[in-house]
């Protein structure tokens, strides 16, 4: 090949990755501007397909800049013989099979969030879902943020989304009784059905990762200091002395939940602590029901797609109430 042509095929390596780039970044603002919009009926559904095309197109710009071919095609002899959609077009990767390449740059909790989001697209498609907006928002909040930093990993800062958002406008104090306050509309068996069979495959490192679920623990800020800007919302690194004390400003994040258990994890640990007359049934199941644990105003666990999981102060809970029954459990 000579020169010129070798100029020539960079211009146009070049050209087309930048379109991807662009299209990619506009996909993911209408995925955020839709889902953050009061007005916006199908948040959840809408915002799942935008952001999938976002993803799409940022790894179609990957392998282009690495001249891996993502066209689906046979292979005759030497050639390859592209397949074509019905309307004659060139097929190229989904972003299943975009994820699945031996070379995808992206981590796996960043990749389970993803085949999530696909599996919840093919779920909720020709059925309308609202309650999904609040069930599942963590999961989207991952999903833009691990975008955000992808798109400037690979391609460079210039390319980042987070310049141009801001906090949104909150029309009203944000309460835990507003947070968990049910929708009208539950959420269809088949969606359940889903998503507790998902993570009910994940680990619980990656349940709890937030490149897989990102969430926020807020308080509100009680005073103001002259002179200085007046922001909604500030952070503090989690393991600073002031998220400890809770006594600065507006924000306290952590970035993930606390960890998760499912029952038989729960009783893992139990049964660590020396108590391995302790199962999942009876035992577990008598022991919390008779402390009312699931009540969510005593902060023993949390609603997951249909399941119950249990945070830690359950675990120390459970035992010391086997403690306080002598031999029973033992």
């Amino acid at each position: 090949m000579s020169s010129a042509q070798d100029k020539k095929r960079k211009r146009s390596l070049g050209s087309v990755k930048r379109q991807l780039l662009l299209r990619s970044r506009e996909a993911a603002l209408s995925a955020i501007s839709v889902f953050n919009d009061p007005l916006t009926i199908f948040k959840s559904e809408t915002f799942i397909v935008l952001v999938i095309i976002a993803w799409t197109y940022l790894l179609h710009a990957y392998y282009r800049s690495k001249q891996i071919d993502y066209r689906y095609y046979d292979k005759k002899g030497a050639r390859k013989q592209y397949i074509r959609n019905s309307d004659g077009a060139i097929r190229h990767w989904e972003l299943r099979r975009c994820l699945e390449h031996q070379t995808c740059p992206i981590d796996n909790e960043t990749r389970k969030n993803l085949f999530f989001l696909i599996g919840l697209r093919d779920e909720i498609e020709h059925r309308m879902a609202p309650a999904l907006d609040n069930y599942s928002s963590g999961r989207y909040q991952a999903c833009v943020i691990n975008y955000n930093d992808y798109i400037k990993r690979l391609f460079g800062e210039k390319y980042g989304i987070d310049s141009l958002l801001t906090y949104s406008i909150q029309l009203m104090g944000i309460t835990e009784e507003q947070i968990a306050k049910p929708k009208d509309v539950e959420l269809p068996p088949n969606l359940l059905a889903y998503i507790a069979k998902f993570d009910s495959n994940l680990t619980d490192q990656e349940l709890n990762s937030p490149r897989f679920s990102y969430g926020l623990l807020f308080t509100r800020k009680l005073v103001n200091r002259p002179g200085q800007a007046d922001k909604v919302v500030e952070f503090v690194p989690a393991s600073s002395e002031i998220a400890k004390l809770l006594n600065k400003e507006t924000v306290y994040v952590k970035g993930v939940e606390p960890p998760k258990y499912r029952p038989k994890d729960v009783v893992l640990e139990v049964q660590k602590a020396g108590f391995s007359r302790f199962r999942v049934n009876p035992e577990h199941l008598q022991m919390w029901r008779a402390e009312d644990a699931k009540n969510p105003a005593k902060g023993y666990g949390t609603p997951v797609a249909g399941a119950w999981f249990w945070y830690d102060r359950w675990i120390k809970r459970c035992i010391e109430l086997c403690q306080a029954a002598g031999e029973k459990y033992k």
